[in-house]
């Protein structure tokens, strides 16, 4: 796939689950110098279908490790394996018409949830 990020955030605006697989939110935890149950009980919840835990979303649907303008992702050594799989493994279904890097057809879709709301900012509320 011919795709070069321009950082636009987008992918990160877009409600849905970021579903976090074995180990990562240990990983994500460490790298925020945190406790694993502090981390699971702030920035976490359960996903939808209760078969694990899925990073929590602000109100409007973004992520909520997004930062920006630019965009950056404030977990970037550590961001959950669906993030890094976007997008040659996944994409979205309105991605072609909503990202300037998209330049190819999409090959697969994800469903999307409603927005977590009410979650703490970790980037101005840093948990100790």
């Amino acid at each position: 796939m011919d795709f070069q990020c321009l950082r636009c955030g987008d992918c990160c605006r877009r409600p849905g689950e970021v579903r976090l697989r074995e180990g990562e939110a240990e990983a994500i935890a460490t790298h925020l110098s945190l406790e694993v149950g502090t981390f699971t009980e702030h920035y976490t919840r359960l996903r939808e279908d209760r078969r694990g835990l899925s990073l929590c979303e602000r109100p409007d649907g973004a992520c909520i490790f997004l930062e920006g303008p630019p965009a950056s992702c404030s977990i970037q050594a550590a961001k959950p394996g669906q993030c890094r799989d976007f997008p040659s493994h996944w994409q979205y279904e309105k991605m072609p018409s909503n990202c300037a890097a998209a330049g190819v057809s999409v090959a697969a879709t994800v469903t999307l949830s409603p927005p977590t709301e009410n979650l703490p900012n970790p980037l101005s509320e840093r948990l100790r």
